[in-house]
């Protein structure tokens, strides 16, 4: 169970890691595509944002307490920062390698939630994988030419 909570933590910061990310984009995309491109980041972050207090939430009904402090989401987050504003295009890549990442994280914990017979967890990260691969997807179609 130990493994399970360690790995909810890795998706907890790696998901706020994301949803900032995509946030800091939103505020800071240009070019031609910007009004597809603003939109597109402000759904992305928004949808990621509404899953962040669930993830905590599941953390701690695995009798466990959440991390909060940006020092402790930077220890556990597999996605890196981003400190200058890439283009467009970039932005869109950056945020698929980090989304794939996220998605990896996301099988791993739902192999461990079924092995800990934890289903209701289980599930949770099920709807959340359709929900990364979604994003996979769309950021997919952006950069393919």
């Amino acid at each position: 169970m130990e493994e399970l909570i360690e790995e909810m933590k890795i998706v907890l910061a790696s998901s706020f890691h994301f949803y900032l990310k995509s946030q800091f984009f939103h505020w800071n995309v240009t070019g031609k595509d910007f009004v597809q491109l603003h939109d597109f980041f402000g759904k992305l972050y928004e949808e990621v944002l509404d899953s962040i207090d669930s993830i905590a939430e599941h953390i701690r009904a695995l009798d466990d307490y959440a991390p909060g402090s940006f020092k402790r989401f930077n220890e556990l987050s597999l996605i890196s920062d981003t400190e200058i504003i890439p283009s467009d295009e970039n932005m869109v890549k950056l945020l698929l390698v980090d989304n794939e990442k996220i998605i990896n994280q996301l099988n791993k914990t739902f192999d461990l939630a079924d092995q800990n017979n934890e289903q209701g967890l289980a599930d949770f990260i099920s709807s959340r994988l359709d929900s990364h691969k979604k994003h996979a997807w769309m950021l997919r179609s952006i950069i393919r030419k």
